[in-house]
């Protein structure tokens, strides 16, 4: 099983910056990709950014060039750098992370954080 804990969110003005971290626990053999959705009222949950475990990284448009996503290997450890924030960020965020729990040909398992609230007042 893989435990996802976030933290870093809050309240933020518009044009402030956060910066989430999410940190994966328990018995694993490989965890690839991890990353971020968020959930606003009223709104399906959608991708933020995403990273593989090379460095490859996708963002949804609406963050591109404001938030960046990071990793740490080592600690099994996602971030997400979220700069120039605007009202229209404002969400529940949600760390995500694909594991495999024994070996390579183990299925491919997805696990959620708890969510963490960002808001971004006008």
């Amino acid at each position: 099983q893989v435990t996802l804990v976030e933290s870093g969110g809050g309240l933020v003005q518009a044009g402030g910056s956060l910066r989430l971290s999410c940190a994966a626990s328990g018995s694993f053999f490989s965890i690839n990709p991890m990353g971020w959705y968020r959930q606003a009222p009223g709104k399906q949950r959608e991708l933020v950014a995403v990273i593989t475990s090379g460095d490859s990284t996708n963002y949804a448009d609406s963050v591109k060039g404001r938030f960046t996503i990071s990793r740490d290997n080592a600690k099994n450890t996602v971030y997400l750098q979220m700069n120039s924030l605007k009202p229209e960020d404002t969400a529940v965020y949600y760390c995500n992370c694909v594991a495999q729990l024994r070996d390579s040909d183990s299925p491919f398992i997805r696990y959620w954080g708890q969510g963490t609230q960002v808001t971004v007042s006008s």
